[in-house]
Protein backbone atom coordinates (compact mmCIF):
# COMPACT_ATOMS: atom_id res chain seq x y z
CA UNK A 1 0.00 0.00 0.00
CA UNK A 2 1.32 3.32 -0.75
CA UNK A 3 1.37 5.81 2.16
CA UNK A 4 1.04 8.91 0.08
CA UNK A 5 -1.86 11.05 0.48
CA UNK A 6 -3.52 8.03 3.13
CA UNK A 7 -5.00 8.80 6.61
CA UNK A 8 -3.50 7.76 9.57
CA UNK A 9 -4.79 7.99 12.93
CA UNK A 10 -2.07 7.02 15.78
CA UNK A 11 -3.13 6.85 19.60
CA UNK A 12 -0.47 7.94 22.23
CA UNK A 13 1.24 9.92 19.23
CA UNK A 14 2.39 12.25 21.72
CA UNK A 15 5.45 10.86 22.67
CA UNK A 16 7.90 7.50 22.22
CA UNK A 17 6.88 4.65 19.80
CA UNK A 18 3.53 6.97 18.67
CA UNK A 19 5.39 10.43 18.43
CA UNK A 20 7.74 8.11 16.03
CA UNK A 21 5.37 6.41 14.26
CA UNK A 22 3.47 9.71 13.72
CA UNK A 23 6.96 10.88 12.10
CA UNK A 24 7.14 8.24 10.13
CA UNK A 25 3.30 8.11 8.57
CA UNK A 26 4.04 11.67 7.33
CA UNK A 27 7.92 11.10 6.20
CA UNK A 28 5.80 8.76 3.50
CA UNK A 29 3.42 11.37 2.67
CA UNK A 30 0.41 10.22 4.85
CA UNK A 31 -1.98 12.80 6.82
CA UNK A 32 -1.79 12.12 10.38
CA UNK A 33 -4.36 12.47 13.47
CA UNK A 34 -2.45 12.12 16.80
CA UNK A 35 -4.59 10.96 19.69
CA UNK A 36 -3.71 11.47 23.66
CA UNK A 37 -4.38 11.89 26.87
CA UNK A 38 -2.05 14.51 27.51
CA UNK A 39 -3.18 17.22 25.74
CA UNK A 40 -0.39 19.69 26.27
CA UNK A 41 2.19 16.77 24.95
CA UNK A 42 -0.51 16.71 22.25
CA UNK A 43 -0.19 19.92 21.28
CA UNK A 44 3.67 19.84 21.62
CA UNK A 45 4.09 17.10 18.77
CA UNK A 46 1.65 19.24 16.66
CA UNK A 47 3.43 21.70 16.71
CA UNK A 48 6.90 19.53 16.33
CA UNK A 49 5.33 17.67 13.57
CA UNK A 50 3.72 20.35 11.40
CA UNK A 51 7.07 21.01 9.69
CA UNK A 52 6.75 17.06 8.07
CA UNK A 53 3.36 17.07 6.85
CA UNK A 54 -0.65 17.46 7.59
CA UNK A 55 -0.85 16.89 11.20
CA UNK A 56 -3.61 17.67 13.73
CA UNK A 57 -4.08 16.46 17.43
CA UNK A 58 -7.50 15.13 19.34
CA UNK A 59 -7.21 14.91 23.02
CA UNK A 60 -8.56 11.56 23.59
CA UNK A 61 -9.15 8.22 26.55
CA UNK A 62 -8.96 5.38 24.29
CA UNK A 63 -10.53 3.84 27.22
CA UNK A 64 -13.73 5.76 26.64
CA UNK A 65 -15.71 4.12 23.06
CA UNK A 66 -17.48 7.48 23.06
CA UNK A 67 -13.95 9.37 23.01
CA UNK A 68 -12.60 6.78 20.35
CA UNK A 69 -15.62 7.12 18.37
CA UNK A 70 -15.17 11.21 18.16
CA UNK A 71 -11.54 10.80 17.34
CA UNK A 72 -12.04 8.47 14.20
CA UNK A 73 -15.19 10.69 13.48
CA UNK A 74 -12.71 13.80 13.44
CA UNK A 75 -10.41 12.09 11.33
CA UNK A 76 -12.68 11.34 8.76
CA UNK A 77 -14.26 14.72 8.84
CA UNK A 78 -10.95 16.19 8.31
CA UNK A 79 -9.65 14.37 5.78
CA UNK A 80 -12.43 12.38 4.08
CA UNK A 81 -11.28 9.10 4.83
CA UNK A 82 -9.58 6.35 7.29
CA UNK A 83 -6.89 4.01 5.98
CA UNK A 84 -4.55 2.93 8.78
CA UNK A 85 -5.44 2.79 12.62
CA UNK A 86 -2.49 2.39 14.67
CA UNK A 87 -3.91 1.19 18.19
CA UNK A 88 -0.48 2.00 20.45
CA UNK A 89 -1.78 3.64 23.42
CA UNK A 90 -1.15 1.85 26.58
CA UNK A 91 0.18 2.10 30.30
CA UNK A 92 2.11 -0.92 32.72
CA UNK A 93 2.20 -1.17 36.44
CA UNK A 94 4.14 -3.12 38.20
CA UNK A 95 3.75 -4.71 41.24
CA UNK A 96 2.95 -8.65 43.40
CA UNK A 97 -0.42 -9.66 41.94
CA UNK A 98 -1.29 -10.33 45.58
CA UNK A 99 -0.82 -6.73 45.85
CA UNK A 100 -2.80 -5.09 42.92
CA UNK A 101 -6.36 -3.80 43.36
CA UNK A 102 -9.23 -4.21 41.11
CA UNK A 103 -8.87 -0.62 40.48
CA UNK A 104 -5.11 -0.80 38.80
CA UNK A 105 -5.53 -4.15 37.14
CA UNK A 106 -8.80 -2.62 35.50
CA UNK A 107 -7.22 0.40 34.31
CA UNK A 108 -4.60 -1.23 32.55
CA UNK A 109 -7.20 -3.79 30.73
CA UNK A 110 -9.52 -0.92 29.65
CA UNK A 111 -6.39 1.23 28.03
CA UNK A 112 -4.37 -1.71 27.01
CA UNK A 113 -7.07 -4.24 25.39
CA UNK A 114 -10.57 -2.26 25.29
CA UNK A 115 -8.41 0.70 23.41
CA UNK A 116 -8.00 -1.87 20.86
CA UNK A 117 -11.32 -2.77 20.30
CA UNK A 118 -12.55 0.32 20.16
CA UNK A 119 -10.14 1.54 17.86
CA UNK A 120 -10.70 -1.09 15.53
CA UNK A 121 -14.26 -1.53 15.87
CA UNK A 122 -15.21 2.09 15.05
CA UNK A 123 -11.94 2.20 12.39
CA UNK A 124 -13.55 -0.67 10.79
CA UNK A 125 -16.68 0.71 9.04
CA UNK A 126 -14.85 3.62 8.16
CA UNK A 127 -11.85 1.56 6.08
CA UNK A 128 -14.72 -0.75 4.21
CA UNK A 129 -15.97 2.82 2.98
CA UNK A 130 -12.56 3.39 1.42
CA UNK A 131 -12.08 -0.25 0.01
CA UNK A 132 -10.04 -1.67 3.04
CA UNK A 133 -6.79 -0.32 5.11
CA UNK A 134 -4.80 -1.62 7.55
CA UNK A 135 -5.06 -1.67 11.57
CA UNK A 136 -1.85 -1.88 13.25
CA UNK A 137 -1.68 -2.73 17.39
CA UNK A 138 0.79 -2.22 19.48
CA UNK A 139 1.25 -5.48 21.89
CA UNK A 140 4.61 -6.04 23.52
CA UNK A 141 7.15 -9.29 24.20
CA UNK A 142 5.21 -9.74 27.28
CA UNK A 143 2.24 -10.86 25.62
CA UNK A 144 4.25 -13.85 24.72
CA UNK A 145 6.23 -14.18 27.82
CA UNK A 146 5.98 -13.82 31.67
CA UNK A 147 6.91 -11.13 33.71
CA UNK A 148 6.64 -11.58 37.61
CA UNK A 149 5.16 -8.34 38.46
CA UNK A 150 3.58 -7.17 35.59
CA UNK A 151 0.44 -9.49 35.60
CA UNK A 152 -2.15 -6.82 34.21
CA UNK A 153 -0.10 -6.14 31.76
CA UNK A 154 0.93 -9.28 30.20
CA UNK A 155 -2.95 -10.25 30.24
CA UNK A 156 -3.35 -7.13 28.13
CA UNK A 157 -0.87 -7.73 25.88
CA UNK A 158 -1.79 -11.12 25.37
CA UNK A 159 -4.84 -10.59 24.64
CA UNK A 160 -4.07 -7.92 22.03
CA UNK A 161 -2.13 -10.90 20.14
CA UNK A 162 -5.39 -12.96 19.91
CA UNK A 163 -7.69 -9.77 19.12
CA UNK A 164 -5.67 -9.17 16.29
CA UNK A 165 -5.77 -12.39 14.89
CA UNK A 166 -9.27 -12.46 15.48
CA UNK A 167 -9.93 -9.15 13.60
CA UNK A 168 -7.31 -10.04 11.08
CA UNK A 169 -9.62 -13.47 9.70
CA UNK A 170 -12.71 -11.68 10.07
CA UNK A 171 -12.09 -8.81 7.71
CA UNK A 172 -9.56 -9.66 5.55
CA UNK A 173 -12.22 -10.40 2.48
CA UNK A 174 -12.85 -6.71 3.18
CA UNK A 175 -9.28 -5.71 2.37
CA UNK A 176 -8.65 -4.50 6.04
CA UNK A 177 -5.06 -6.22 7.23
CA UNK A 178 -4.50 -6.36 10.82
CA UNK A 179 -1.32 -6.94 12.66
CA UNK A 180 0.23 -6.02 15.79
CA UNK A 181 3.96 -4.86 16.51
CA UNK A 182 5.59 -6.61 19.46
CA UNK A 183 8.40 -4.33 21.13
CA UNK A 184 11.53 -5.18 23.26
CA UNK A 185 12.09 -2.65 26.19
CA UNK A 186 12.75 1.06 24.04
CA UNK A 187 14.24 3.95 25.27
CA UNK A 188 11.94 6.61 26.72
CA UNK A 189 12.34 9.17 29.55
CA UNK A 190 11.07 6.16 31.65
CA UNK A 191 13.22 3.58 30.58
CA UNK A 192 16.37 4.95 30.55
CA UNK A 193 20.09 5.30 32.78
CA UNK A 194 19.17 8.03 34.47
CA UNK A 195 15.34 6.59 35.20
CA UNK A 196 16.58 3.20 36.17
CA UNK A 197 20.22 3.41 37.53
CA UNK A 198 22.07 -0.12 37.81
CA UNK A 199 18.91 -1.55 36.85
CA UNK A 200 19.14 -0.52 32.88
CA UNK A 201 22.35 -2.92 32.67
CA UNK A 202 20.60 -5.74 33.59
CA UNK A 203 17.60 -4.83 31.65
CA UNK A 204 20.18 -4.54 28.55
CA UNK A 205 21.43 -7.95 28.93
CA UNK A 206 17.98 -9.61 28.47
CA UNK A 207 18.60 -8.50 25.26
CA UNK A 208 20.61 -10.04 22.67
CA UNK A 209 21.27 -7.80 20.67
CA UNK A 210 23.26 -5.86 23.33
CA UNK A 211 21.17 -2.45 23.63
CA UNK A 212 17.54 -1.24 24.53
CA UNK A 213 15.16 -0.65 21.66
CA UNK A 214 14.91 3.42 19.72
CA UNK A 215 11.31 4.38 19.17
CA UNK A 216 12.45 4.93 15.24
CA UNK A 217 13.16 1.16 15.23
CA UNK A 218 9.07 -0.18 16.12
CA UNK A 219 7.94 2.44 13.88
CA UNK A 220 10.27 1.12 11.11
CA UNK A 221 7.80 -2.31 11.70
CA UNK A 222 4.66 0.18 11.30
CA UNK A 223 5.61 1.04 8.33
CA UNK A 224 6.12 -2.73 7.37
CA UNK A 225 2.89 -3.58 8.45
CA UNK A 226 1.01 -1.13 6.97
CA UNK A 227 2.61 -1.20 3.61
CA UNK A 228 3.09 -4.86 3.14
CA UNK A 229 -0.67 -6.25 1.26
CA UNK A 230 0.45 -10.15 2.23
CA UNK A 231 1.13 -9.96 6.38
CA UNK A 232 -2.47 -9.89 8.12
CA UNK A 233 -2.99 -11.54 11.44
CA UNK A 234 0.91 -11.69 12.60
CA UNK A 235 2.49 -10.26 15.44
CA UNK A 236 5.91 -8.82 15.03
CA UNK A 237 8.44 -9.51 17.11
CA UNK A 238 10.78 -6.18 17.62
CA UNK A 239 12.71 -7.40 20.17
CA UNK A 240 16.62 -7.66 20.36
CA UNK A 241 16.33 -11.34 20.22
CA UNK A 242 14.53 -10.99 23.99
CA UNK A 243 11.76 -13.84 22.98
CA UNK A 244 14.62 -15.94 20.96
CA UNK A 245 15.82 -17.21 24.36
Amino acid sequence: MDLKGKVAVVTGGASGIGLAAARAFLDKGSKVVIGDYNEEGGKEAEKELSGYGDVSFVKVDVSSEQEVKNLIAEAVDRYGRLDVMFNNAGIGIQGMTHELSYEDYKKVININQDGVFFGSKHAIPEMRKAGGGAIINTASILGSVGEPTAFAYNASKGAVNLMTKSVALQYAEDKIRVNAVAPGYVESGMVSREALGEYYDNLVGKHPIGRLGEPEEIAHAVIFLAENEFTTGITLLVDGGYTAQ
